[in-house]
């Protein structure tokens, strides 16, 4: 798919806007994207006319320029570079996906394997942080500990803070694609109280992370390979979707030219929110909750609620809100759900509930017309379950693969010779100008903040009277 001239028409087609006090007409430059989709430009409309605009959650604001990821939701596709995801499932790789992303082109031959092995041979983390990591309550989620490490890598590597420096730039992209995953391991590891386990060279990206986590130092290990291949396909799928909310609050810290792990690092604390990265983690909690409702004759019931307006459940892992129609990442992980059930032979009535679930709401009316398909949350949450992946770790997993986006993302935005610090305007509701009270004039405010009264304090994180 070529790249369209961003004005079609070839002229210079402006928007007008029109003040209600009919002082003047205003006229805004109209831009094109890649697929003629149009946007109107209004970067000078402050400093022209002191006027801004509001849009909270940036639902219908482009707040970058991007050549990384295209999304049409209402058709259903996703591009990395211009390539379909199917495709890039079916014919290439993890290190593919990611050098495309990364550098703007599938590599070839030897620009794969110099990519393979500067990867493989930058996943070792210094022996430092094995004392950083000891600081951790030894049951504190994974991704509260990636958050806190990804940051901390700051201190080890400063030379990367030279974020104009290209060499340092792909130095640190690469570092962190490389060490991320022994990162997540060692987080799960720290969470269950296990010896930390190394990475292996002779392992795949996806093999040596199920090997991290997997392994014991008292026995042998064999990584699967429907499990490898499974875990790879999914970290393809996540690997950028455009400007998301972690994505954009990479981009948001990249623009103060912070050091990129700590950019990184914001993007794993955005990302930590149940809004954005916990909808597998929530998929599994409503089938559980089915579960406990009576296993697969609850299911109709279940249903049934979901559609009930006046009913606060909601059925997770069904419909997106940029896909409007069927994710096209879905229909992948469908099929390696699929997949993975029939090899693995697993016996687990969480995954019967999950297939049967499936199958009444794709043959419901109620949500076929309104497109309320399984989404890639709902099939990648099968697919860890049977993988034995613990729900705690589906975020961190995320994390993982999305890492490539994100640094890819902070690349493109710090190597534009014109990129601007972040700073969005406000619609100010507060008070106006008031002189200030001494004390003593001072009336009672009841919806002031009041201090908690004062209780004693325990080291342990689980004491419920802390």
């Amino acid at each position: 798919m070529e790249n369209n001239s961003k004005n079609p028409s070839g002229s210079n087609d402006v928007a007008v806007l029109r003040m209600p006090d009919g002082t003047a007409d205003i006229s805004l430059p109209v831009k094109y994207d890649s697929f003629g989709n149009r946007f109107i430009d209004v970067t000078k409309l402050y400093s022209q006319t002191k006027i801004c605009t509001y849009d909270p959650g940036f639902m219908s604001t482009a707040s970058c320029e991007s050549k990384i990821t295209y999304i049409d939701g209402d058709k259903g596709i996703l591009l990395y570079r211009g390539y379909r995801i199917e495709d890039l499932v079916e014919h290439g790789d993890f290190y593919d996906c990611s050098y495309l992303l990364l550098h703007g082109e599938l590599p070839d031959a030897d620009e794969k394997e110099h990519f393979r092995s500067d990867i493989t041979n930058h996943t070792l983390i210094h022996e430092k942080f094995m004392e950083f990591l000891k600081g951790f309550q030894h049951d504190a989620h994974p991704m509260a500990i990636m958050c806190g490490c990804v940051g901390a890598m700051a201190a080890f590597y400063p030379e990367v803070a030279n974020v104009s420096d290209p060499a340092q730039q792909i130095r640190a992209c690469h570092r962190l694609i490389a060490k991320i995953p022994t990162l997540a391991a060692m987080s799960f590891k720290v969470h269950l109280g296990q010896p930390i386990i190394y990475p292996r060279n002779d392992l795949s990206f996806s093999e040596n992370f199920l090997y991290m986590m997997n392994a014991l130092p008292t026995q042998k290990y064999q990584v699967d390979p429907v499990a490898a291949k499974a875990l790879e396909t999914i970290l393809i799928l996540h690997l950028d979707h455009e400007q998301n909310a972690s994505t954009s609050t990479v981009r948001t810290a990249g623009s103060s030219q912070a050091n990129p792990f700590t950019c990184i690092s914001s993007g794993i604390a955005s990302l930590h929110g149940p809004l954005h990265g916990g909808a597998s983690t929530a998929v599994m909690k409503m089938l559980l909750e089915i579960e406990q409702l009576g296993g697969l004759d609850a299911i109709p019931l279940i249903v049934e609620r979901a559609k009930d307006k006046e009913n606060p459940f909601r059925l997770m892992g069904f419909g997106h809100r940029v896909y409007k129609t069927f994710d096209p990442r879905a229909k992948i992980m469908k099929e390696i759900s699929d997949q993975v059930l029939s090899s693995l032979d697993v016996d687990d009535p969480l995954l019967d509930i999950a297939k049967a679930l499936e199958a009444h709401a794709l043959q419901d009316e109620y949500f076929v017309k309104r497109n309320l398909y399984p989404n890639i949350d709902f099939y990648s949450g099968i697919v860890m379950r049977a993988l034995g992946i613990p729900v705690e770790m589906y975020t961190v997993i995320f994390a993982m693969a999305r890492c490539v986006g994100w640094v890819a993302q902070w690349k493109e935005f710090v190597s534009e010779p014109l990129n601007k610090i972040s700073r969005p305007r406000q619609i100010y509701s507060g008070h106006v100008e008031r002189e200030f009270q001494i004390l003593s004039s001072r009336s009672s405010n009841v919806t002031a903040f009041k201090p908690a009264p004062a209780r004693m304090y325990s080291t342990h994180a689980r004491n419920p009277h802390v």
